[in-house]
């Protein structure tokens, strides 16, 4: 069948954008075919991808709009404007822009990756999950999506799934180095940790300068034995055949984890990275422990050589604020607001600049006395009391304790933290936790209420937990002061404690409102709470918040998770 002129005509403009070459493409869809095309899904929709080649993102994002109200499951369509928004985080707007071209029976596959990477950024895990089910499904031959598949599965928690997704990767033809990544983590969210090693080995193999399978293995090296310097020999191995600015960061970051930023700052110079961008970052990081005055040398060095990433631009914020120089500090804490208004870290970073400035508003932002509050967990079914339910959820926890030391990332200093999600426990105690916390955290919504404040402007009236794992603290161990920045309520639940606390120094107390910033002039917490064995403390995530170490033997064990809106 003879093609129609129109055809012909978007045929050339298709041509002609492939060509680069937007400028004789707008002229064939606005002059040659002209308004009586215009109400033509596909010419909006070519319309839309010409003006965002011409650098009109605002008439290019209208276009596709309207070439999805002309037909709502128009996958071409629904795929640019979902890049768009989720370029841009407007998260919320790529997932309900697509839902008319996600419900056909065999969506594209951009279309649901697209949709899965909005569902992450949400941490809407579950959802990103379907969406990746939904890919496999369709090709079921790919080792790209079960790779893909098990990165979410392992992202959500479910860490025999994603063991299983990432073997038929391998199965169906993937020999990429990421997938036995995911295949490593997901090992090790099992506590296999003989296999988990092996698994990193093997992506080590594959690419020996492998960056994230390389700090994973040599934080699990050094979790299983606290031993720093075996993790830094496996970094150095990686290093003697390809030296980057990676691996030196990454021995920096080690140092640095495990308590000697000077160290790190030293061997970080010796590199000789400094022109590499993500240098001076990792340099502002590390000297503000030691040095605020050359941080903040690093830190606006930073903002240049990213070109005003907003990882330097966060470094900044805290460099201002770490020398005191506050002034400068909150327009860029505003700016970033604007950008990401819920972003936990930032609204402390507000606080601590409002606090400073003596403003009233860090007052009703830090509201101890209506937003900490503490109380005991009640005694889920199967148990007679909460000491006996106690005893078994610490027996079941000591279990999954494995490891000799910290992670790399976390908060905590000498303990160690379980790598297995604790939503996922098959173990009766551990699964009756969530029963046991249940009511407290209906009564602490339902205290917090509703209202126009960065709190409560975001309850809903319900809840779902967003990860949950337990601490086990040693004799000297505390946490760091800390928020957690895609939270709405934060928690600490205590297990056991040692049997001998000095309450006078507030052993293993939990402090809040001491900045996790080392400060020129420093915040001393304004709040604590003793912790008792079931007691369990609710928050604001954007809360700073830390521990106060303890000398007495034993150790303190608790479990923490994290809440969002439902």
């Amino acid at each position: 069948m003879a093609q129609s002129r129109q055809d012909i005509l978007l045929q050339q403009v298709v041509d002609l954008i492939g060509r680069q070459r937007p400028a004789e493409a707008a002229h064939i869809l606005d002059v040659v075919i002209g308004p009586a095309g215009q109400m033509l899904a596909p010419v909006r929709f070519l319309r839309g991808i010409v003006y965002l080649m011409q650098g009109d993102a605002m008439s290019g994002e209208k276009a596709l709009i309207r070439a999805l109200e002309l037909q709502p499951d128009f996958q071409e369509a629904a795929i640019e404007l979902m890049r768009l928004c989720n370029a841009t985080g407007r998260f919320v707007e790529a997932i309900d822009h697509s839902a008319s071209a996600a419900a056909v029976a065999r969506p594209a596959e951009a279309l649901l990756a697209e949709r899965a990477r909005a569902f992450q950024a949400m941490g809407r895990q579950e959802d990103r999950v379907r969406e990746r089910e939904r890919i496999v499904a369709i090709h079921s031959r790919k080792p790209a999506a079960y790779h893909n598949l098990a990165a979410a599965l392992g992202d959500a928690g479910r860490a025999a799934e994603a063991e299983a997704a990432a073997r038929q990767a391998l199965a169906v033809g993937g020999t990429a180095p990421e997938t036995w990544l995911v295949l490593a983590r997901a090992l090790q969210g099992q506590s296999r940790l003989d296999e988990a090693d092996e698994a990193f080995a093997q992506a080590l193999r594959l690419r020996p300068a492998y960056v994230d399978a390389l700090r994973d293995r040599a934080q699990l090296a050094w979790m299983r034995s606290g031993d720093v310097e075996s993790a830094l020999a496996m970094v150095g191995e990686a290093e003697a055949g390809a030296v980057s600015a990676d691996l030196a960061a990454l021995k920096a970051h080690i140092c640095e984890a495990t308590g000697d930023a000077e160290r790190g700052y030293a061997l970080l110079r010796a590199s000789g990275g400094g022109d590499d961008p993500r240098y001076q970052p990792m340099a502002a990081r590390l000297a503000l422990h030691f040095d605020r005055a050359s941080a903040l040398n690093h830190a606006l060095r930073a903002v240049v050589s990213t070109q005003g990433s907003a990882e330097a631009h966060r470094l900044l914020i805290d460099c201002y604020l770490a020398n005191g120089q506050v002034e400068r500090a909150l327009p860029l804490i505003e700016t970033e607001l604007v950008r990401n208004p819920m972003d936990q870290g930032l609204l402390a970073s507000r606080w601590t600049a409002w606090h400073m400035l003596g403003d009233e508003r860090a007052e009703a932002l830090y509201d101890y006395d209506a937003f900490v509050r503490a109380t005991k967990i009640d005694v889920p079914p199967g148990w007679n009391d909460l000491d006996a339910y106690l005893a078994d959820l610490g027996a079941a926890l000591r279990t999954l304790h494995r490891f000799r030391a910290h992670p790399l990332d976390q908060s905590l200093r000498w303990g160690s933290q379980t790598s297995a999600d604790l939503l996922r426990s098959e173990d009766p105690a551990i699964k009756a936790f969530q029963t046991a916390i249940d009511g407290p955290i209906r009564r602490y919504i339902a205290h917090l209420g509703r209202g126009g404040d960065v709190l409560r402007s975001r309850s809903r009236g319900g809840y779902a937990i967003s990860g949950m794992w337990s601490v086990k603290l040693k004799s000297g161990g505390f946490h760091l002061s800390h928020v957690h920045p895609m939270g709405w309520l934060s928690s600490a639940c205590y297990i056991e404690l040692p049997a001998s606390l000095d309450a006078d120094a507030r052993e293993g107390w939990l402090k809040f409102g001491e900045p996790g910033i080392p400060m020129a002039a420093p915040i001393a917490a304004a709040r604590h709470v003793r912790p008792e064995p079931g007691l369990l403390v609710l928050f604001p995530s954007y809360m700073w918040h830390g521990t106060e170490a303890f000398a007495a033997g034993g150790s303190r064990m608790s479990i923490a998770f994290d809440i969002v809106p439902a």
